[in-house]
């Protein structure tokens, strides 16, 4: 058998990839999570490595998937998920990333039945040199006529030199549907900052306050909830 040929930059969805760490770990082995009629399942990733998904979702099926990218090493999460008709996808993603590493989430949802739902909600924060990324897509096929797909993705940069990439994308070939993305990279509001020093909490305080604030939109309705910001807290003060 032809081994499988590490991806290049020309290849969309691994245009800021760490080529290099990729490498290490190449091919990736495919990871198929499928649930029947009517299943519903909640499931909850921390610190994944490099990892790829195929999500199969049957009509009426259910599917909430919320994700920690917060390890030491580089991390990136690829996905494609299908849906059948009436079934429900909901994602929800953190992104922490520090001294010089690169997090990444890649995701492709596709509408293939009429009157599914998705919503993938992802927050990336990037300090000390290093790099988040995002590139998502929503497909709604042919007849998949009341697809309800959204995107809403933000990342914080805490400085200078660390970046966000990010490019969400809607392919639509339906009428009837409800789609919409949107897409933001900022600092730290500075006026909210002075607001929360001027009533006393110390500055470290305040950022890691807002950080907390931030992320947690992404960990919303799962199950494990507050395990997963106490995670995400814990990781926030090493990057402070």
């Amino acid at each position: 058998m032809t081994a499988l040929a590490l991806p290049t930059r020309k290849d969309e969805d691994f245009r800021y990839a760490d080529l290099a760490a990729l490498e290490r770990v190449w091919p990736v082995a495919i990871e198929t999570i499928a649930l029947a009629e009517g299943e519903q399942r909640a499931l909850s990733m921390v610190n994944l490595g490099v990892r790829e998904l195929v999500i199969v979702l049957a009509p009426g099926a259910s599917l909430d998937l919320h994700v920690l990218n917060a390890g030491p090493d580089y991390g990136r999460l690829a996905l494609r998920a299908e849906l059948g008709t009436g079934s429900r996808f909901n994602f929800g993603a953190a992104q922490l990333a520090g001294s010089g590493q690169v997090l990444e989430v890649v995701t492709e949802v596709q509408h293939l039945g009429p009157d599914a739902v998705s919503q993938q909600t992802v927050r990336s924060v990037a300090g000390g040199g290093s790099s988040v990324n995002y590139l998502g897509k929503v497909h709604v096929a042919k007849g998949a006529d009341g697809t309800d797909g959204s995107q809403s993705v933000r990342a914080m940069l805490l400085d200078r030199q660390s970046a966000a990439n990010a490019k969400p994308e809607l392919e639509i070939h339906a009428d009837d549907v409800k789609c919409a993305h949107g897409c933001a990279v900022g600092e730290l509001d500075k006026q909210a900052l002075f607001y929360l020093a001027q009533r006393g909490l110390p500055p470290e305080a305040a950022k890691k306050l807002m950080l907390q604030a931030f992320v947690a939109e992404a960990f919303v309705g799962a199950a494990d909830e507050e395990a997963l910001q106490a995670q995400a807290l814990a990781a926030l003060e090493a990057l402070l």
